[in-house]
């Protein structure tokens, strides 16, 4: 689903192959050169084709005091999502290396060491959470994955141990609002309602406890604009009666409650949100968070399990004076995902993770190349639609 190397800060260095410095630091350069080749940079096929349509706009807008142009995107918001299984394949060599000997890093390329020392000794050593310090708000997007981190397993007194989530923000704490300013003709006020509204919509989707738990979304649903053709009536449909093109799991985090409980009350969670005037003369809000759900099982195991689920969702708060709107609600035009470590082939409305003493579930069996859940610099959207494998949860 973003800042990639732990270091230790006490005890005896660990043994670990005998690599000459520069050999290790073409190693390190090639990795990153093959990494920032192989990183997505375009739009997925079905946003760029939105953005075509909507650029075709002359003059008034379509819909001029009847509604936006709906016809323009058949009133639907574009959508993908993507799930990732549980663990197919081991860290790369250069993590493992790292892991053994992180002295070897010179500096800080990835802004780690804030942290990272106790997040070592939090994490293999003492086993607590508390040591670690909380990195910064995300403010831009990031360029490379997040630090390995100390291989840990996760239990009910901790579990994000062995997570790069452990230094993420708790909830809606991860959701920092940028500060208002007038877009133009667009008032401040305006802009912060855009804002609000949207941080309700991901709080209710994302992190209210109900919800997560299989509860309707009943806040998120009531910042969209019902007067926005089908979006309402398909999230409805989706919640009602679940299947594999209509999906609740698009824009909500649900978990049968008969298979599963969150363990804890914590979901960390990391982003950020932008806005800008928008094609609908009002403010067009763009999000991107992941959130981190560690989970048991309801028959009362004390096994954790953790799911990571990424969301793009692209929104605005078009002008109530000049389209026929709903005053204050929103209009959803995109909503992308991906989830890591969640069944392949199960399309009930919940996500499904794997523990690792169970057998692996689903009727689907995961294909593609394995990604980080945690990379943040990743691009969604790009390459076929199906289920993957993820390296870490």
């Amino acid at each position: 689903m973003s800042d990639r190397r732990s270091e230790q800060s006490s005890g005896d260095e660990p043994s670990s192959p005998s690599i000459s410095d520069e050999v290790w630091q073409q190693f390190l350069s090639d990795s990153e050169r093959d990494i920032r080749k192989s990183a997505p940079k375009e739009p997925s096929a079905r946003a760029r084709e939105v953005t075509q349509r909507l650029k075709k706009q002359k003059g008034e807008p379509e819909g001029w005091r009847t509604g936006p142009a709906w016809q323009e995107m058949n009133g639907r918001a574009a959508r993908r999502r993507k799930a990732w299984a549980v663990i197919g394949v081991p860290l790369a060599i250069a993590v493992a290396v790292v892991a053994m000997r992180p002295s070897l890093i010179p500096g800080d390329p990835f802004g780690s060491s804030a942290g990272s020392s106790a997040g070592s000794s939090s994490g293999a050593s003492s086993g607590t959470d508390s040591a670690t310090s909380p990195l910064p708000d995300e403010t831009a997007a990031p360029t490379a994955p997040p630090s390995a981190v100390a291989a840990d397993t996760p239990t009910l007194a901790h579990p994000f141990a062995g997570s790069p989530a452990l230094r993420w923000a708790d909830g809606a704490a991860g959701i920092v609002l940028p500060k208002a300013t007038a877009l133009g003709a667009i008032p401040k006020d305006r802009v912060e309602l855009a804002l609000q509204q949207t941080k309700k919509l991901l709080v209710d989707a994302n992190l209210n406890p109900d919800v997560v738990a299989g509860a309707r979304p009943e806040a998120a649903l009531s910042v969209l604009d019902p007067k926005q053709p089908h979006v309402l009536d398909d999230l409805d449909s989706s919640l009602r009666s679940p299947s594999k093109t209509r999906d609740p799991l698009f824009l909500f985090s649900r978990f049968d409650p008969k298979d599963v409980k969150l363990a804890g009350k914590v979901i960390k969670t990391r982003g950020r949100i932008t806005f800008a005037k928008g094609k609908f003369e009002g403010v067009a809000v763009h999000a991107d968070y992941t959130f981190v759900y560690p989970v048991v099982r309801a028959d009362g195991s004390t096994e954790v399990a953790r799911t990571i689920v990424r969301r793009v969702i692209d929104v605005e708060l078009p002008d109530a004076t000049r389209y026929q709107v709903t005053p204050g609600r929103l209009t959803l035009l995109r909503y992308d995902e991906d989830a890591g470590n969640s069944a392949c082939g199960i399309d009930d409305g919940y996500l499904h993770p794997q523990f690792p003493s169970q057998a692996p579930t689903g009727s689907a069996a995961p294909t593609g190349p394995s990604i980080d859940p945690y990379d943040r610099s990743r691009q969604l959207g790009k390459g076929p639609q199906g289920c993957g494998t993820v390296s870490r949860t």
